[in-house]
């Protein structure tokens, strides 16, 4: 038993660290697309749009209206068997058979075209929302990883202020010693008072090389110090570029959060969550699936195979309507009593079943709408070729990137390790004097675009395989 609490008490304090993770991180990717699934209004009109479609149904479907139609003499018809009071008559068209049955199969099949412009709204929104997602991923680790290149900047401007001063420090002694020379000979020369000519000339000889050597040491350390403020200086000019495109990454940034919300209908300055590392998603499926699947479950193409559908129907239905339409009805006659009549029907009404045939004999008028269905059928099979065309190429365009950002991802890598190990000999280096910063500088600006251009890999190649899905018209939300 104290087992089994144990495990008990495990298992609530991990559901309760679960509950507190998802309450501090309540936005995923997978919950913003189910944000856009119900409050994108693109996708609640298109679904507005399907359930009106569907109360087209019963309304072809159902027979006309029955008329009834009453008539009462203000002054009674006198007849052999009464007087006339009212008469009433009730009639009931009945269309040719199969006009109904078609017109239900039309309207059924443009709801289901319906139906299908609305999977691919929600599809095309899905994939909005994923690529300004990646979009939005990738400003922000760009923003983060030049506020982390200014910190390697700062540390090099460090270094570089070191060298600098360390610079000062030796040349220093050097010119104090060039400049005491002459001073020490000279007072020697006024102590012995006359030396010989040999002595003379050898003095003469020492305190002419002195000046010479004090004159080489000056610019020498006076080159060493500018080339350490001009290093110095770089590296401030490279600080505030990086700063310059932090603050324009933050407004594109902005913009870039602004297009999420208005897509998850919601204020446009809302916060949105990125994860700090995305990994490289799974495509799931051979490229070869996703070209056989996209042809046969992508939405635009479903939408147009219906509506040709429902355009052959309403040929049908048309072809129909030429025939004569049947009414059957009743008449009543509401017959009052005579004093004059001798009739044996003397005040009894009078019923009358009746039959109303059309005669559809202006025959234009439905040539015309057979003919206007022939040629809508033509252009829907126009336009289920180009569409599928274009998502031919679409796919094209989408394999090309994938496959791309899958070999730039590997390539990006590797040459990302490269120079983090390079820039991390040369700051070593650089701090021993032993480094150029010009290097530095170079290695740090390659290690800088490989690690935004790997980030953009990742970003591009699950986009890449969102565009695939959505060609497909796969989703793991419905």
């Amino acid at each position: 038993m104290t087992t089994y609490k144990k495990i008990l008490i495990t298992f609530l304090a991990l559901g309760s660290w679960i509950v507190a993770i998802s309450q501090q991180y309540p936005d995923s990717l997978f919950s913003y697309l189910e944000i856009a699934a119900k409050n994108n209004p693109t996708v609640l009109q298109r679904f507005s749009e399907y359930q009106a479609s569907l109360q087209k149904i019963p309304q072809v479907g159902s027979l006309p209206d029955p008329e009834l139609s009453a008539g009462v003499f203000l002054s009674p018809m006198e007849l052999v068997s009464g007087n006339q009071v009212a008469d009433l008559r009730i009639m009931q068209m009945f269309p040719w058979f199969g006009v109904l049955k078609y017109g239900k199969d039309e309207m059924s099949l443009m709801a289901k075209a319906k139906f299908e412009l609305f999977r691919d709204s929600k599809l095309q929104v899905f994939y909005d929302v994923q690529r300004t997602w990646y979009e939005l991923y990738k400003v922000q680790k760009e923003i983060s990883i030049s506020e982390k290149n200014i910190e390697i900047l700062k540390l090099i401007e460090r270094l570089a202020i070191v060298r600098f001063k360390s610079a000062s420090l030796e040349n220093l002694p050097a010119s104090s010693q060039s400049t005491s020379s002459p001073s020490v000979s000279s007072s020697g020369t006024s102590a012995s008072g006359m030396q010989t000519m040999g002595a003379g000339q050898a003095n003469t000889g020492s305190t002419r090389s002195n000046p010479s050597s004090s004159m080489q040491s000056g610019p020498m350390g006076s080159s060493s110090g500018t080339s350490g403020l001009i290093d110095i200086y770089r590296i401030q000019i490279e600080c505030s570029d990086l700063e310059n495109s932090i603050a324009l990454l933050k407004n594109q940034q902005n913009s870039i959060i602004a297009e999420f919300n208005t897509y998850l209908n919601r204020s446009v300055t809302s916060p949105v969550h990125t994860y700090e590392i995305v990994t490289r998603d799974s495509l799931e499926f051979s490229l070869t699936i996703v070209s056989d699947s996209m042809l046969a479950h992508n939405p635009m193409l479903g939408m147009l195979e219906f509506e040709k559908q429902s355009l052959e129907a309403r040929k049908k239905m048309v072809t129909r309507m030429g025939y004569p339409m049947v009414g059957l009805g009743l008449n009543y006659s509401v017959i009052g009593k005579s004093a004059m009549s001798t009739s044996d029907m003397y005040g009894k009404d009078m019923i009358m079943p009746m039959a109303v045939f059309t005669l559809p004999v202006y025959r234009k008028k439905y040539a015309a709408i057979q003919k206007e269905a022939e040629l809508l059928k033509e252009a829907s099979t126009a336009n289920y070729k180009a569409t599928a065309n274009s998502l031919q190429s679409e796919y094209y365009q989408a394999v090309l990137l994938y496959q791309d950002a899958q070999r730039r991802i590997k390539l990006y890598d590797d040459q990302f390790q490269l120079a983090s190990k390079s820039l991390d000999l040369m700051l070593k280096s650089f701090s021993t004097s032993s480094s150029a910063l010009t290097d530095v500088l170079r290695v740090r600006q390659q290690t800088l675009d490989y690690e935004l251009k790997k980030v953009a890999a990742v970003a591009d190649f699950n986009t890449a395989i969102a565009w695939l899905k959505r060609l497909m018209a796969y989703s793991q939300i419905q």
